[in-house]
C-alpha cells in the first residue's frame, strides 16, 4: 500500500431518512448497537445515520476495498473519542485488510451540510506518520561546536607534547639541553 489511502463518500440525508422509514430493520442490519443508540438519541437521527454510513464507505475506499473481499456491514463502525471527535473502529475482515496493508491509524472527518452527510477517511501507514522534527542547529552554532571540538584536540596534543618533553627531560637532563 502507499503511505496513505484516501476515501470520501457522500450520502443524502433525505434518502437515508426514507430508507429508515420504509425499512426499519435496515438500522439493525447495518449499524452497531452503540451507533444506533447515538443516532436515535440525536435531534436529527437520519443525518447521523447518513454520516455513519458515509463514514463506512469512506473508510473502505481508503483501504482500497468496498463491501467486498468478505467485509461485513458492521466491520467498520463509528464511535467518538472523549472530545466528541469521530473515530473509525475496524473489526473482522476490514481489520484484517488494514493490518495486511500496514495501516496503523484511520483518520476520519464527518460533516453535515444541508441535505448531505460527507465523510473523509485517511488510512495511514507507519511510513506516512509525521516524524519528530530534528532540532535545527544554525550555521553559527555548528561552527562554534566544530571550533570547540578542534580546540579540545589541540589542547590534548599540547598536553601530550608537554608530557613527552617532560619524560625526556626526566630521563637525561644533559641530553635534553644539547650538552
Amino acid at each position: 500500500m502507499a503511505e496513505a489511502g484516501i476515501g470520501v463518500d457522500i450520502v443524502e440525508i433525505s434518502r437515508m431518512k426514507s430508507i429508515l422509514e420504509k425499512t426499519p430493520a435496515f438500522a439493525r442490519r447495518v449499524f452497531t448497537d452503540e451507533e444506533r443508540a447515538y443516532c436515535d438519541a440525536s435531534s436529527r437521527p437520519a443525518a447521523h445515520y447518513a454520516s455513519r454510513f458515509a463514514s463506512r464507505e469512506a473508510v473502505l475506499k481508503a483501504l482500497g476495498t468496498g463491501f467486498s473481499q468478505g467485509v461485513g456491514r458492521k466491520d467498520v463502525s463509528v464511535t467518538r473519542d472523549k472530545l466528541g471527535k469521530p473515530k473509525a473502529l475496524l473489526s473482522g475482515r476490514a481489520l484484517e485488510i488494514a493490518q495486511e496493508l500496514g495501516v496503523v491509524e484511520v483518520a476520519l472527518s464527518i460533516t453535515l451540510t444541508g441535505d448531505l452527510a460527507v465523510a473523509n477517511a485517511i488510512a495511514i501507514t507507519e511510513d506516512a506518520r509525521p516524524k519528530p522534527k530534528e532540532e535545527k542547529v544554525s550555521t553559527k552554532e555548528r561552527v562554534a561546536q566544530t571550533f570547540k571540538e578542534a580546540r579540545s584536540v589541540l589542547d590534548e596534543l599540547e598536553q601530550l607534547q608537554q608530557s613527552a618533553l617532560s619524560e625526556h627531560l626526566d630521563d637525561d637532563p644533559q641530553d635534553a639541553l644539547g650538552a
